[in-house]
């Protein structure tokens, strides 16, 4: 229990201490009109507080993650607190503050053009397919997995059930975001929120206390955990998605100060939602073992519902079903509405022409809702495993994005460049290693995932000695007596 308790402390210190330094090194500036002001539109930019802007961030890149995410990493043993605490102050909240103000610096911009302006126009041309691919992905299978559950709890068939989520899906995409998501998402944050801290609470009275840090592998399975745990804990300690999702924040935002609480401090706390569901599922079974049993008989969602039943009674019932249906669903939309978004960006570079006004923006669902539509009828499991490697790769280049800001502006560029070649390491590794990609063994990945982290660093060392080129250079144009000769 000393170990989860500390986990907590550290991350809110964390918020205070290291969120400000951040802050600090991207440079903000409250007299500079923000978006929500100088784009006004009354459909996807408009001023909100932030306290509701925070809690709509929380609920839009949490949805199901902190949790089902933590129950499965929970099996590495105590171990994945490191991960969930480490990942969250110094990747996965660095990655949602700097994905937030850089859309918020150049007008709302979405994930992909940010990516262009800093990376390159031919990554953003492979980052923007890959962005809304990961949208759809999402979308499906956070409308497969309620609809399935619906379908248990109700007479309704997986069809209609699917037909009734999606229509919700459409409806609050397409809708003012002030109308459904700026009205009844921070009641879903709170009920969010509320679930987490009771279960928190209510770890104190359980038969089995948290386990204190062990750097021992505990996975019943034996399963590696570099770099398995950094995939399978994503949401609760860096994801990809988020940076899809900080843009639609970023228009709503009265000024940039705002940007620490409502980017950097969602992240802390679906990283302290995280540790909660974590800790309770190590807790509550007694073992890695009986954890992994009760996974396998119920799913994540089982246990989820017995763990909440258990401590909270009929009240834990309740948000557990909340919680297993609507969270999920509520990340399902804005995932559509982030993939129109993006839509519309790369239409207007394609075409040369802006996609404004209601109707056109709204047309624009069609294209990416009829491939989650049919995505849907594939199965759960199999669209949640491509969901996650690709998740990781977006926050890697995201990170990489946000290196590359900071060096063209001659700022402390190691705040994101550390991260982000930890997490090259992590994308390149994984992908061959996993069932999922080309399931090589165990060495032979890691010796691949090497050579590709070594050319991406040679890279970017290429690139510091470029920038420190041209940061003396401009130095001797500034103060040319000062400039050395011959």
């Amino acid at each position: 229990m000393v170990t989860f308790i500390a986990s907590i402390l550290l991350l809110v210190i964390g918020y205070f201490v290291y969120g400000k330094v951040v802050e600090r090194i991207f440079g903000i500036n409250d007299q500079q009109v923000t978006p929500a002001y100088s784009k006004q539109d009354g459909f996807d930019f408009m001023p909100i507080s932030w306290w509701k802007a925070s809690l709509i961030q929380l609920l839009n890149i949490a949805g199901l993650g902190p949790i089902f995410g933590a129950l499965l990493g929970a099996l590495y043993g105590p171990v994945a607190f490191l991960w969930i605490v480490i990942g969250s102050i110094f990747g996965g909240a660095v990655h949602d503050y700097f994905s937030g103000m850089l859309s918020l610096r150049h007008g709302g911009a979405q994930y992909p053009t940010i990516v262009g302006k800093y990376l390159g126009k031919s990554v953003q041309s492979v980052i923007n397919v890959v962005s809304i691919v990961l949208m759809i992905l999402v979308a499906a299978a956070f409308t497969a997995g309620p609809a399935q559950l619906l379908t248990e709890i109700t007479p309704l068939s997986f069809m209609a059930c699917i037909v009734i989520v999606f229509i919700y899906l459409i409806l609050a995409a397409v809708l003012p975001i002030n109308k459904v998501i700026g009205k009844v998402y921070p009641v879903f944050g709170a009920i969010l929120i509320f679930m987490a801290v009771s279960i928190g609470v209510g770890m104190f009275f359980f038969d089995n206390p948290v386990p204190n840090l062990t750097f021992s592998n505990l996975h019943p399975d034996n399963l590696p955990i570099w770099p398995l745990l950094m995939v399978t804990i994503s949401c609760g300690a860096i994801s990809g998605f988020h940076s899809t999702q900080s843009p639609i924040l970023a228009r709503t935002l009265k000024k940039e100060s705002e940007g620490r609480k409502v980017f950097y401090g969602a992240m802390i706390g679906e990283g302290v939602i995280t540790l909660i569901w974590a800790a309770a599922g190590m807790a509550f079974f007694g073992s890695t073992g009986a954890l992994q049993e009760a996974l396998s008989a119920g799913g994540p969602a089982g246990v989820v519902n017995e763990i909440s039943i258990s401590t909270l009674g009929t009240l834990g019932g309740i948000l557990a079903i909340l919680g297993v249906i609507i969270l999920p669903i509520t990340t399902g939309d804005t995932a559509l509405r982030s993939s129109r978004m993006m839509l519309a960006d790369l239409l207007k570079q394609i075409t040369k022409k802006d996609f404004e006004g209601k109707w056109s923006l709204t047309l624009l669902i069609i294209p990416v809702a009829l491939p989650t539509f049919l995505l849907t009828q594939i199965d759960y499991s199999f669209l949640w495993r491509y969901v996650g490697w690709t998740n990781q790769v977006v926050a890697t280049v995201m990170l990489w994005t946000g290196a590359m800001y900071l060096l063209k502006h001659h700022k402390f560029h190691w705040i994101c460049s550390i991260p982000a070649l930890f997490m090259t390491g992590v994308t390149s590794m994984y992908i061959f290693y996993a069932p999922e990609g080309f399931s090589l063994p165990y060495s032979t990945s890691m010796i691949i995932g090497s050579i590709i982290w070594l050319a991406i660093l040679l890279w970017f060392v290429k690139q510091l000695i470029s920038h420190k080129a041209e940061k003396n250079q401009q130095q001797e144009m500034v103060d040319p007596k000062d400039a050395k000769v011959g």
